[in-house]
């Protein structure tokens, strides 16, 4: 297990400002490679990563300053098992600064020129983003995420993930799987290496999932989404978060199935759900 030296605030000198351009110069560096693998991936699920994002002594920071999962919500249900937060107020300031550093404007332009996506904006109130643990044995189904925000107005076109895990081995599980043809089909593997941002598309089609983490150790993710006017795909149409089950796992599809259709059948009736979702950033005056 990687131990972690836990950071006090007097060692994190970098302001949100001096983040964000380090993260704007290094997207802008590599902006025509990240254009390419975006294109060539569109069709399907368009992504693209970049690793060494930050420098090595900051990720590391970010990394000894997660908090440890009994600081944050567990989800454990059929459909997930992991940990999460959005009150970063409660955490080490470094994550919340690095966090936001990824909403500035200049950054949500470029990596909107990068996927071609005309009005686009980041998510202050961090609805479904935030903080994300993965422990030995967690795992994420295989999930198409809700297509809209909280308020039903704009809809969920992007996925930023930052892994900040040191030494995060293949073999260690805990990756980002994505099915361009699928859940019944073969996935695209992503590996949650240190220090890579990995962004990819949200719509009707981009199914993804995390797959089991195998050791005991923490795989750590501080995350945004991106909304917009306009859905990526003519055919996306309003939906819930829907789950299936991994491709050998029948019955486990047939509960998720019934589940998600529930749940949209609900949303017809109370367009906005019958309680608001607790994971959102609840600032304080």
């Amino acid at each position: 297990m990687i131990e972690r030296n836990y950071v006090s605030n007097s060692t994190v000198n970098m302001d949100r400002r001096e983040i964000s351009e380090i993260i704007f110069n290094q997207i802008t560096f590599k902006k025509k490679e990240l254009i390419n693998q975006y294109q060539s991936s569109k069709n399907e699920i368009g992504y693209f990563f970049i690793d060494n994002l930050l420098p090595e002594k900051l990720a590391n920071q970010c990394f000894d300053a997660f908090p440890d999962k009994s600081e944050m919500r567990c989800l454990n249900s059929i459909r997930e098992f992991k940990h999460v937060s959005a009150q970063m107020d409660k955490h080490n300031p470094l994550l919340e600064k690095v966090l936001y550093a990824f909403q500035d404007e200049r950054i949500i332009d470029l990596i909107g020129d990068i996927c071609d996506i005309k009005s686009l904006y980041a998510d202050d109130s961090l609805y479904a983003g935030g903080l994300s643990l993965m422990a030995k044995d967690n795992f994420l189904h295989p999930h198409l995420d809700n297509s809209h925000d909280a308020s039903r107005e704009r809809w969920r076109v992007l996925n930023l993930l930052y892994y900040v895990t040191p030494n995060w081995e293949k073999e260690n599980g805990g990756h980002l799987e994505l099915w361009p043809n699928g859940p019944r089909k073969d996935p695209v593997l992503i590996e949650s290496k240190f220090n890579r941002l990995v962004i990819m598309a949200t719509h009707d089609l981009s199914w993804h999932s995390v797959n089991k983490v195998q050791i005991d150790n923490s795989r750590c993710c501080i995350s945004n989404y991106y909304f917009s006017d306009n859905a990526l795909k003519s055919s996306d149409k309003f939906h819930v978060t829907k789950y299936r089950g991994r491709p050998e796992s029948t019955f486990t599809n047939l509960i998720l199935d019934c589940d998600a259709s529930l749940r949209m059948l609900i949303r017809k009736v109370f367009k906005k759900g019958i309680r608001k979702n607790p994971h959102v950033y609840k600032k304080r005056n």
